[in-house]
């Protein structure tokens, strides 16, 4: 190695005659003050000294770091044996979930059945738009049915998370499930002036989209199974899709909010003197704030799980 010594600027060399055989390539960083030099035993076992001869050569000393004797390796594994034998102690003591493997099954077969369900609404929007050539204004009439049966099986992931089966708060889960059913059943199910309005194929499209990388996440995850880009995609397509799902919702309630003041619809007429009529285009205007708040909770929401799953990793302080 070359280095500024005693003599100067010059390249040194040593021999090292080590007292047991090692492996042929040892690891070297130069540093300004010395070399650093990692060196492999073949065989592990202890040694006696480092050298053959007896006396330590003096311009070599050990990374006392690094340093373990025979009675540190002892306590060592003695440690890590404690170790093993609480955690299969704690383990013993929690009782076994009879319906691991029932519930797993499910799980699978739920978010299997739903992503079978939104790729055939992408495939069929896809292919109707731009292949053939359909226009937006039909969307509602050839999609809607299984887009009702999708949602309304959605209806389990509240369910799921009521009782412990998944680990999903409940909080953004009522606000995305509630909010798409309200939008879907109440504004276009029951308008047929909006179901003809291209803001429809907008709607159908982000949340088939956002739930083509959901849904086979859940499903690899029930079997410990990750694929990485499975999971960019799962933790990274919503950021632009999900503000233009909630864009998109928010126009159709926009649009909707004059039909039902004209026709009366859901509108409740109390019984009183005043005769005051609360009328369901005002409960609109009053839904569009909670429509935004939802979104403002779910963005934070999938903002956070994205960091845990996609940001760096924490190293453990020893």
């Amino acid at each position: 190695a070359q280095g500024h010594g005693a003599k100067g600027d010059n390249i040194y060399e040593f021999q090292i005659e080590f007292l047991e055989p090692v492996e042929p390539k040892p690891v070297c960083r130069v540093t300004q003050r010395q070399l650093n030099i990692t060196v492999q035993k073949k065989e592990s076992n202890w040694w006696e000294r480092l050298t053959k001869q007896e006396k330590r050569p003096l311009f070599l000393a050990p990374d006392f770091d690094r340093w373990l004797d025979e009675s540190d390796a002892e306590t060592e594994l003695k440690e890590k044996e404690e170790e093993k034998i609480n955690k299969m102690k704690i383990e013993s003591r929690v009782p076994k979930d009879p319906f691991k493997h029932l519930k797993k099954g499910y799980l699978i077969m739920y978010n299997l059945v739903q992503f079978l369900g939104f790729s055939w609404i992408f495939v069929n929007m896809t292919v109707r738009l731009f292949i053939l050539g359909k226009s937006f204004y039909d969307t509602f009439h050839t999609i809607a049915d299984m887009m009702y049966f999708c949602q309304t099986l959605a209806l389990m992931e509240i369910m799921n998370s009521l009782i412990g089966l998944v680990r999903s708060p409940l909080r953004p889960t009522v606000a995305q499930i509630f909010g798409r059913n309200f939008v879907l059943f109440v504004v276009l199910g029951s308008l047929e002036e909006m179901q003809s309005k291209p803001v429809v194929f907008f709607i159908f499209y982000f949340w088939s989209i956002i739930e083509l990388f959901r849904y086979p996440y859940y499903m690899l995850s029930c079997i410990g199974i990750e694929w990485k880009p499975l999971t960019w995609l799962r933790y990274t397509a919503w950021i632009p899709l999900y503000p233009l799902g909630g864009l998109a919702e928010a126009v159709c309630v926009i649009q909707s909010i004059p039909i039902f003041s004209e026709t009366g619809k859901f509108s409740l007429g109390l019984p009183n003197p005043l005769n005051v009529t609360i009328q369901f285009s005002f409960l609109l205007q009053i839904y569009l704030i909670a429509l935004f708040l939802g979104v403002y909770i779910n963005f934070c929401y999938l903002y956070k799980q994205r960091k845990q799953h996609l940001g760096p990793k924490k190293r453990k302080m020893k």
